[in-house]
């Protein structure tokens, strides 16, 4: 039988004046075990250095990263686990998780960074 979960993803902060990043649904997302599922976030910047950035919190700990990428004029990447994989465009970026597992359950924050290079 198939355990279900929840997955919840709130906004990153610390974002300089006139940058944005939110959640497109602020809502539970719910899945079944070895599901796959997306979460997106959309933002708004006038730079074109870019990073933006996937995080997992479980309660009473601190949030530990799970993927980047490059978005506009930057074009790297990194993720710690081949389950998550980030794809971003000019105003949103999205995080798939892949052979959804119980551990998943938690907190995810999307997070902007701009700057130079």
């Amino acid at each position: 039988m198939d355990r279900c979960f929840l997955l919840i993803v709130i906004m990153g902060t610390g974002l300089v004046s006139g940058d944005n990043i939110e959640p497109d649904k602020e809502e539970n997302v719910i899945s079944k075990e070895r599901e796959t599922v997306k979460l997106s976030c959309s933002y708004s910047t006038t730079s074109d250095n870019v990073r933006l950035y996937w995080y997992r919190q479980y309660p009473h700990a601190e949030p530990l990263f799970l993927a980047y990428r490059g978005a506009r004029s930057l074009s790297a990447a990194h993720t710690s686990d081949d389950r998550f994989q980030s794809t971003t465009s000019q105003t949103s970026t999205e995080l798939t998780i892949t052979d959804v597992r119980l551990s998943d359950s938690a907190l995810y924050y999307c997070a902007l960074r701009v700057g130079a290079q």
